[in-house]
């Protein structure tokens, strides 16, 4: 059941009087200005050069000027035991009842924030068949009683992620352009221009896979996701002509290129990524960079059917069924001095809309207070997106001192832009956000600095959210997972009184009365101990059917060393560990990068292979290395 906050009479009077307190004709100038604020299409490249060299010295962007509807709604905490906000007032949001996202009672598919939108990851799978990225290659696995290896391929460039869809696999990496040198070019692994590589792979022969086109493009790959058939790609490309003054009167230093080769043919094509028409700007300064979301048809490949650009900066990426936020800090210089005031931090956000699978369409543009943390600050539900940030930065050492604090706000898309329509704030004075997720009516919000707050937000009136509860423990949690019934379990970190990190530990939450959260179980991991869980949520399994998590740990406590993966058994009653997996190569342990279940069978992934094993203790019963690249890379 969803999280109902049913308003009593007398609050919607009050509720009302306050929504239009400011007068008439405010509320008019907000309107015009929200009008205003939509972003502007370029007539043509000539003006967009003039534009983008005109503004080359307000550097990568602007604080913009801030529009709220309305005066933030300040949460005070309640008393410890005591009923949240409220009294009287509104009554209570119903239990809350997680949805099951699990892919089918045999196989998991990748962890991903939203249901029904794919997101890139190490690893993919089709019926018993694994495509997993490692060192290099592209591997294509049978997921028998032991796997067994039936193809692999080299792909370009590192930090591979995959996209499947039908009989095509879209393989998204990064690269660094060549750099010329007074010898002559030079390939630097870790230096000079970011290059985003799109790779289009055939998979309908596992024996015989097959690159068929590859893009190059000026950028980086911010994040991308999979809606049916339809990915969109989202890419960040720095303007060059900040940095190279030769290239301000050149299309070159501010529109990014892309080159795509048919490798069936060899023939290859650089052209420019977007057409300058349709590239959009803010009517305020926002910087020069470039933004572009690809929408790529999966059963035709590359290259994108359409793309979409802003003069905007572009750090995360967050998906819907229906639409598409990108979102950026803005760009601050720093005081002068460190008796000046600190900058207000602000995060630009703009909207697409992706419900159609051939198109994207920009929708509108806003700002929230602070910084986001990672794509699971932003959720929409209902058309409305709910945001989490924290105000200010926690670098600032200067006088006067500034108190940090976070913030949940709602903005509504009007008239072309992403209108704020509530807020709450004051959560975690003095910490910063380490955790949120927004499930349907109810957001959970983890700060911390020394204790873990856990505040539970009410959401189920988007024009008034409330926090409805706080609890405080040691440490913190850096990823939240919602379980079956009204359970929401922690990864993250044990942590002393003073807040110094102690290792990695779960935490299981009872969240069914969101005025009154509780923490039923935790679960220590080992002093020393750390999770790539912690800050990449691709990285955890949960298998309902079995009740069990699996996390990726690597603990180098004082006498025990461990690098691998621990299974948890999770339920009301206790988090018990089920067993450990460990991938040994000639006495070294390989990270274990993820776990997935294939045919009702575990699987364990590192860099040096897949190994099946027990869903009931994570033993061993079967191995698969995976063939060492050659020592050309190829």
């Amino acid at each position: 059941m969803l999280v109902r906050g049913l308003v009593s009479a007398f609050l919607a009077v009050l509720v009302a009087a306050s929504a239009i307190a400011a007068p008439t004709a405010d509320a008019a100038k907000r309107r015009a200005r929200a009008g205003k604020a939509q972003l502007k299409a370029f007539s043509s490249c000539a003006p967009l050069v003039r534009y983008a060299r005109g503004h080359a010295k307000q550097g990568r962007g602007a604080i913009a000027p801030r529009l709220s509807p309305q005066p933030p709604v300040r949460f005070v905490p309640p008393p410890m035991g005591a009923p949240g906000p409220g009294g009287d007032g509104p009554a209570p949001p119903q239990p809350i009842a997680f949805r099951r996202t699990e892919g089918s009672e045999t196989t998991s598919p990748t962890n991903v924030q939203e249901a029904g939108v794919d997101e890139p990851d190490l690893v993919k799978t089709r019926g018993s068949k694994i495509f997993a990225a490692a060192a290099g290659r592209v591997h294509a696995v049978e997921a028998g009683q032991a796997p067994r290896l039936l193809g692999s391929i080299a792909v370009p460039g590192f930090g591979h992620e995959l996209l499947l869809s039908g009989s095509r696999l879209l393989v998204l990496s990064h690269a660094y352009a060549v750099q010329a040198t007074q010898r002559g070019p030079s390939r630097r692994p870790y230096g000079g221009r970011p290059v985003a590589i799109l790779t289009e792979v055939d998979v309908r022969e596992l024996g015989a896979m097959r690159i068929l086109r590859t893009q190059r493009i000026g950028g980086t790959l911010v994040s991308s996701r999979l809606n049916g058939d339809t990915a969109r790609v989202v890419v960040s490309s720095p303007a060059r002509g900040l940095a190279e003054a030769g290239l301000r009167p050149r299309l070159a230093g501010w529109v990014p290129r892309a080159t795509l080769l048919r490798h069936g043919t060899g023939r290859s094509t650089t052209r420019r990524l977007t057409d300058c028409r349709r590239v959009r700007r803010s009517r305020a300064y926002a910087g020069v960079d470039m933004l572009t979301v690809l929408t790529i048809d999966m059963s035709k490949g590359l290259p994108a059917v359409d793309t979409d650009a802003l003069m905007a900066g572009a750090e995360i990426a967050y998906a819907s069924p229906s639409s598409l936020y990108v979102a950026a800090q803005r760009w601050e210089p720093e005081p002068n001095s460190p008796n000046d005031r600190p900058p207000d931090t602000r995060t630009d956000v703009h909207k697409f809309d992706i419900s159609n699978p051939g198109r994207t369409e920009y929708r509108g543009s806003g700002t929230v207070p602070g910084y986001l943390l990672n794509q699971f600050s932003l959720s929409e539900h209902r058309g409305v997106l709910r945001a989490a940030t924290t105000e200010t930065p926690l670098w600032w050492e200067g006088t006067p001192a500034r108190e940090s604090q976070s913030f949940v706000s709602t903005l509504d898309d009007r008239a072309g832009r992403l209108a704020e329509v509530g807020r709450v704030d004051g959560l975690g004075r003095g910490e910063r956000i380490y955790a949120v997720r927004f499930v349907e009516d109810a957001g959970f919000v983890v700060t911390f600095r020394q204790t873990d707050p856990l505040y539970t937000v009410d959401l189920s009136d988007p024009r008034h959210p409330r926090v409805l509860g706080e609890l405080k423990i040691r440490g913190y949690s850096a990823y939240l997972h919602p379980l079956a019934g009204d359970l929401l379990l922690g990864v993250g970190q044990d942590a002393t009184d003073q807040g110094d990190r102690l290792g990695t530990q779960l935490s299981l939450f009872d969240v069914s009365d969101l005025r009154r959260p509780s923490r039923l179980q935790q679960r220590s991991v080992g002093s020393g101990s750390s999770s790539q869980v912690e800050y990449d949520h691709h990285a955890f399994l949960w298998w309902a059917p079995s009740k069990l998590a699996v996390l990726p740990v690597e603990d180098y406590g004082e006498g025990q060393q461990f690098v691998g993966a621990i299974g948890f058994g999770v339920a009301r009653s206790g988090v018990s560990e089920r067993g450990r997996a460990a991938h040994e190569v000639n006495g070294y342990a390989a990270p274990i990068l993820r776990s997935f279940v294939v045919g009702g069978r575990l699987f364990t992934l590192s860099d040096v292979g897949l190994e099946a094993n027990a869903l009931s203790s994570l033993a061993e019963e079967g191995s698969l290395r995976f063939p060492a690249p050659p020592p050309d890379g190829t």
